[in-house]
């Protein structure tokens, strides 16, 4: 689609932007939908391209452009296997309970272990020590709760 054709204004059909540089011509007059636009720079241009757009978009002061930033993130991890150390710094910042909640779990399930950054490979580990104790935990409960109930039996 030409430059000419994308709807800044409604952002429909942002999703499918392939040019950084129609992208940063709009962040130029201040278009809206920069988030929406950074998703598809996410899905169709190299991480090197897309990352500094989708950094910007994560700056934008409207809090929903904000999210799609961090969404175009998540598929930029999905997509890429890995991140740009600016982008994980811009996770970083956020954290796992602001906007970057599901980018950050996106990065940890696509992003292999050993090119993760420090932070993220301690979440890792802390969520799978997690993971597994509230899996013993839960696997517990109902035998427990069957010996009490048959101990109950006994004495009435």
């Amino acid at each position: 689609m030409e430059a000419s054709h994308w709807d800044w204004e409604s952002g429909e059909g942002l999703i499918r932007i392939d040019d950084p540089a129609d992208w940063d011509a709009a962040y130029g007059r201040g278009a809206d939908h920069l988030g929406t636009a950074a998703i598809g720079l996410a899905f169709r241009c190299p991480l090197e391209d897309a990352s500094p757009r989708i950094i910007k978009a994560m700056r934008s002061p409207d809090i929903a452009q904000r999210g799609f930033a961090y969404t175009a993130a998540g598929v930029a991890a999905r997509l890429n296997g890995a991140l740009t150390p600016e982008l994980y710094d811009a996770l970083r910042a956020e954290g796992h309970k602001g906007l970057a909640e599901y980018a950050i779990d996106d990065t940890l399930v696509f992003v292999p272990f050993r090119q993760l950054p420090p932070w993220l490979k301690r979440r890792k580990v802390l969520t799978y020590v997690r993971r597994r104790l509230e899996g013993w935990w839960l696997r517990s409960a109902d035998p427990v709760l069957d010996g009490w109930k048959a101990v109950r039996r006994r004495s009435s």
